[in-house]
């Protein structure tokens, strides 16, 4: 059985469902959940997002930045403030028992101008950045990007999952999610494969297709 299509855009069928419900069934879950954040709209959650982002945004394994996003959590860093107030060393140890070594000199350094740029420029609040507009998301791609370490990867990857709690990004699929749908087959009209999304799924298909390329 074939799914009639929305004014002109790609044909949606059966099958397609079916990958969908794959993805969704076998895929690791969102970032912020593997790095033990619960994402709201609030100022603490979205500083964890970006710390998490942060660390994500180099050439590690997902599953590293993960853990050590969560040691850095563990420790009470989950504010710009309180991230502020820890020592460089206190960050390389974390860093360092989350399995985050290659880098974790460097990105100890990165996190304080980060959360000292949070205070300066946002007052601590990264909801200064939400779109009112989709028009407005690639302006939001190059805030984010714009921090430390974090780059166009980072940037995206931010949006991807703060579409869970920011509605104006969404439907938000990063270049690698797009290829990937490609492959399987499915809709790369990002409004077309957010439709293929269950109700309060799309930011999980968007990670299934970003994990699973």
């Amino acid at each position: 059985m074939r799914v009639p299509p929305h004014s002109g855009a790609p044909r949606v069928t059966t099958s397609h469902h079916e990958i969908v419900a794959d993805l969704l069934e076998h895929g690791r879950g969102t970032y912020a959940l593997e790095g033990g954040i619960t994402l709201r709209d609030k100022p603490a959650p979205l500083f964890q997002l970006l710390v998490l982002c942060t660390l994500a945004a180099t050439r590690i394994d997902a599953g590293l930045a993960a853990a050590a996003a969560r040691e850095l959590f563990r420790a009470g860093w989950r504010t710009p403030e309180r991230l502020a107030e820890s020592t460089w060393q206190q960050r390389v140890d974390a860093l360092g028992r989350g399995g985050y070594r290659r880098y974790d000199e460097s990105t100890a350094s990165s996190l304080e101008e980060t959360a000292t740029r949070v205070l300066r420029d946002h007052d601590g609040d990264l909801r200064a950045l939400r779109p009112s507009a989709r028009s407005a998301v690639p302006d939001l791609e190059d805030a984010i990007a714009s921090f430390p370490r974090i780059g166009p990867v980072g940037a995206r990857l931010f949006c991807r999952e703060v579409q869970e709690v920011w509605p104006a990004v969404r439907p938000y699929f990063d270049p690698r999610a797009l290829r990937r749908a490609e492959t399987l087959g499915l809709p790369t009209d990002p409004e077309a494969l957010a439709s293929l999304a269950p109700r309060g799924r799309l930011t999980d298909l968007a990670a299934a297709l970003g994990r699973s390329s």
